[in-house]
């Protein structure tokens, strides 16, 4: 499995031959090529275009990050795997609201029970969530009654609403209460780590749908507009709650980022690099964790399972096999 390069220091990154490097004041870091699948970039770094070209030649992907950890961009190299085949199944998939709200329904449907795997895991720890797991199962199954796209994200920002009320029980700590869920700008320390995790997932995602003959353009629960990427903010929503969500829980715990690692900023709370690097690092430790997957009957790492999923949309859209998401079992 190829890894993960992150870079939150200023430079350049610059090509050399059949290597990259990254050079800054403190010096030269090569780069691995052979092992690297992506480059996740949260410092000023500058780049050329032989620098691109070589990256298109090795089908690494780079993603941007601003200061404020909000996601701006990717570079995605000429897709390798582009299947016109498969792009004419996602299409038709979508044009066709029968066959788009079945996928669509699919992805709700998981996430609702990836949400309430968490819950059960907390309820099972002594803590008091019933009420709030029972609402979201209501919400469930209100989905195969949705006439419509629309209807379909509401009950799922409900299902996720009532979700968020969760958080506060689990943590148990004042300085990380929700309040509600704000974005752009995050207006609180637990807001700001959920947007920060949220845009890494997206990224992740991203990548492991180059690695498939699935175009990542067309996506099915979010509208496919003129957004760049809509497939990975779909596949995302299964995940969230057993990736990311543990994830800050982990880090909140564990006092491995407290109130302190954040800074006030004009664009709202600000994660600090030390506190960026500490989530990334634990987000990495996640998606390398293995569990024994019942259907596959051997181990899986949680970037596998990423992978595994959009493997099964894939079969889906080409007729092989009715699409069902990912539910954990612990």
């Amino acid at each position: 499995m190829k890894k993960a390069i992150y870079i939150f220091s200023s430079g350049e990154l610059k090509r050399k031959d059949n290597t990259i490097y990254f050079e800054n004041e403190e010096g030269k870091k090569f780069i691995p090529v052979e092992n690297t699948g992506e480059i996740y970039v949260f410092g000023e770094v500058d780049i050329n275009k032989r620098f691109l070209e070589f990256l298109t030649q090795a089908e690494i992907i780079m993603h941007f990050f601003n200061r404020y950890g909000y996601y701006v961009g990717t570079f995605y190299p000429r897709e390798h795997l582009n299947s016109g085949y498969m792009i004419l199944k996602q299409a038709e998939h979508y044009l066709d609201f029968e066959k788009r709200f079945r996928i669509a329904a699919e992805f709700v449907t998981g996430a609702s029970r990836n949400i309430q795997q968490v819950l059960r895991y907390y309820i099972n720890r002594g803590k008091s969530l019933e009420e709030i797991e029972q609402a979201i199962k209501r919400l469930e199954d209100r989905i195969g009654c949705c006439t419509d796209i629309e209807e379909l994200m509401a009950i799922e920002g409900n299902i996720r609403d009532h979700y968020y009320k969760a958080f506060d029980l689990i943590l148990g700590k004042a300085e990380f209460a929700f309040e509600q869920r704000t974005k752009r700008p995050p207006q609180n320390y637990l807001n700001t780590l959920i947007s920060f995790g949220n845009s890494l997932l997206y990224t992740i995602i991203l990548s492991e749908i180059y690695k498939t003959h699935l175009d990542p353009r067309i996506g099915f629960l979010h509208a496919t507009n003129f957004r760049r990427f809509t497939l990975n903010l779909d596949v995302a929503e299964i995940f969230k709650p057993i990736i990311v969500d543990r994830v800050i829980f982990t880090l909140i715990g564990k006092n491995m980022i407290t109130k302190d690692h954040f800074e006030k900023s004009t664009e709202g709370l600000l994660l600090k690099e030390k506190a960026q690097k500490t989530f990334v690092e634990e987000m990495e430790n996640k998606l390398k964790t293995t569990f024994n997957h019942r259907h596959l009957g051997r181990n899986v790492s949680y970037r596998r399972l990423i992978r595994l999923e959009l493997y099964k949309l894939e079969k889906h859209l080409i007729g092989e096999e009715e699409y069902k998401a990912f539910v954990a079992r612990w």
